[in-house]
């Protein structure tokens, strides 16, 4: 192999392939032999080339594998074959160990001495794969640990903080935490709290919805969702974990001294002029406390219904149902759906003068005014049946109730919707027609369902297609019968797309999210079914009949209008 690679030279290969100009490869030579940076990191750096490129033309040109070294868990042992100096030394990661073949990771697989110097110390035949050069250098990070977050610990204390970028407004003092410990000191000192501020701003930023903050035994990895997809940050030391998790805890009004049982708590900061707030999770692990903050940010919170895009038949039924004076609308799918933002921007529309409106949530995300939110406290038996018994005895007009989770919570809903009250509520169900078998399987009776239920809503959240870099694709017509796409008299001409993939999007194609709804009426054309126990499915199909636009026709909807690509709608949404 290393013969193979000896023979080709890198300038030759990019002129080779029309990569670069001369001009632009003698500059970076030139750059090379006075700074001593490689000619791969002076082209990149002078964005001449992408280190996507350099990969693809290493991999064509030596004949070599290139892979995406952020997606592979490296067991211990194959890591133990190369010691980390080396590792960074020459930037280089071993990925696998077959027999004796050594899959090695390389930012520049043409540097034969580093190939020979493993080979000697290893006693392995080396066979290289060719990997990005940024992510190399994360993942080298991601699995020794050390070297670079203690650099980035060190930069992070000499770097000067006015405090203008994330500012803490509200939090509980420290002076309020007594028997004051030794960790309890070490989370107050300054460079923490400048790490704590790092790691949040990071998050916001990238327009994180969650933050995660997860131990493991050599490293601390921080991962943040953006757009429903969880990517890694930078590392912390793992010497501090202790303390950055202590410094979170006195934010949110946690105590620091308890590490065996989970504990929630919230706090608020100031970014950009505008206050976020974090509800943030501490959960005890073996390697110590992982801590997830979720990003509450109204900033960036549309509560009207009218702006959230959905498609006119499930807006139609969902004003319906909102004009309604009582009965059960119930929103249904997985976490982190965006049922509750939904609901919130029907409490908006709902909330007037004329109307009491009251919520009982764990917790409580946003804050409304006019609106009386009420907080669980399941610890002193303050459940959310328990809440609904005494907010029912509040003169309400509308009641929302975060979650229906048992049979209990479940009966008193529906005897508040029989009692003239409107309730929202959310459901673990998977589509709009599962709401009413699930609804009997809690113990509540059939005609109970069928009298209550006024709306049942499905949500899903597609991803956006990147504005900066979508293009118009043609789709076969035995492709969209296949994916059962029916036409839309209110899309005259559909126009599907996907994303190139830029800068704007980090290359993903995708920026935002988009919510998709599907939204049954309880027409009197279902009441049989729900009386006889029919199944979801019989539910569904009657529905149909009667008007309704299935989650995957409305998703369908919103690929046909360029918002989202054919690929999310297959993803989120199943045939029906």
């Amino acid at each position: 192999m290393s013969n193979k690679i000896a023979k080709k030279r890198l300038p030759d290969m990019l002129l080779e392939q029309d990569l670069v100009t001369q001009a632009q490869l003698q500059e970076c030579l030139n750059l090379q032999r006075t700074t001593g940076k490689s000619l791969q990191a002076a082209l990149v750096e002078r964005g001449y080339l992408s280190e996507e490129d350099l990969v693809v033309c290493l991999s064509e040109q030596l004949g070599i594998p290139h892979i995406r070294v952020n997606h592979y868990a490296i067991p211990k042992e194959v890591l133990a074959e190369v010691p980390e100096s080396l590792a960074r030394q020459y930037q280089m990661l071993p990925v696998s160990v077959t027999g004796d073949v050594l899959t090695l990771a390389m930012a520049n697989p043409l540097n034969i001495m580093a190939l020979d110097d493993l080979r000697m110390l290893t006693s392995y035949e080396i066979e290289p794969v060719v990997a990005v050069a940024s992510e190399l250098a994360t993942a080298i990070d991601r699995h020794y640990g050390g070297e670079k977050a203690d650099n980035l610990f060190k930069t992070l204390m000499e770097t000067k903080d006015d405090g203008s970028a994330v500012e803490e407004v509200k939090a509980p003092t420290d002076s309020e935490i007594e028997d004051v410990s030794k960790l309890e000191v070490g989370a107050d000192d300054e460079p923490v709290k400048k790490l704590t501020r790092l790691v949040i701003f990071s998050g916001l930023e990238r327009g994180a919805s969650d933050i995660h903050i997860e131990p493991f035994e050599k490293l601390i990895r921080i991962r943040y969702r953006v757009d429903g997809t969880l990517e890694e940050g930078k590392a912390p030391p793992k010497a501090i974990q202790h303390n950055l998790v202590a410094r979170l805890k006195i934010l949110s009004g946690c105590r620091i001294d308890e590490h065996r049982l989970p504990q929630d708590g919230r706090f608020r900061i100031k970014y950009n002029n505008r206050e976020i707030d974090f509800r943030v999770a501490f959960l005890p692990c073996k390697y110590g406390e992982k801590v997830v903050l979720r990003v509450l940010d109204k900033g960036n919170l549309t509560l009207d219904l009218d702006k959230m895009g959905f498609e006119p038949q499930p807006m139609q039924a969902f004003h319906d149902a909102l004009k309604l004076p009582h009965g059960m609308i119930l929103m249904t799918g997985p976490t982190g759906s965006g049922k509750t933002t939904t609901l919130y921007s029907a409490l908006t529309k709902l909330n007037k003068i004329e109307t009491n409106v009251v919520t009982v949530e764990d917790p409580v995300e946003y804050e409304m005014f006019g609106v009386n939110q009420v907080q669980v406290q399941s610890i002193i038996g303050f459940t959310f049946a328990e809440a609904l018994r005494q907010i029912l005895r509040q003169d309400p007009n509308i009641v929302m109730v975060g979650e229906i989770r048992d049979g209990e919570t479940a009966d008193v809903a529906v005897k508040a919707a029989l009692t003239g009250h409107l309730v929202l509520s959310t459901l673990h169900t998977n589509d709009a027609a599962g709401v009413f078998p699930r609804l009997i399987d809690m113990g509540i009776e059939p005609f109970l369902v069928q009298s209550s239920v006024a709306l049942a809503a499905a949500q899903r959240l597609l991803k956006r297609v990147c504005n900066e870099c979508k293009e118009a694709i043609s789709v076969p017509q035995d492709v969209l019968e296949r994916i059962q796409y029916v036409p839309f008299d209110y899309i005259p001409e559909p126009r599907f797309v996907r994303g190139r993939g830029c800068s704007k999007c980090k290359d993903t194609g995708y920026r935002g999210r988009a919510a998709v709804l599907e939204a049954m009426l309880n027409w009197p054309e279902i009441h049989p079914l729900v009386l006889q126990r029919g199944t979801a499915h019989q539910i569904k199909t009657k529905a149909i009949e009667c008007g309704m636009k299935s989650l995957r026709q409305n998703a369908l909807a919103t690929a046909a209008k360029g918002v989202t690509s054919i690929e999310q709608v297959l993803e989120h949404t199943i045939a029906d």
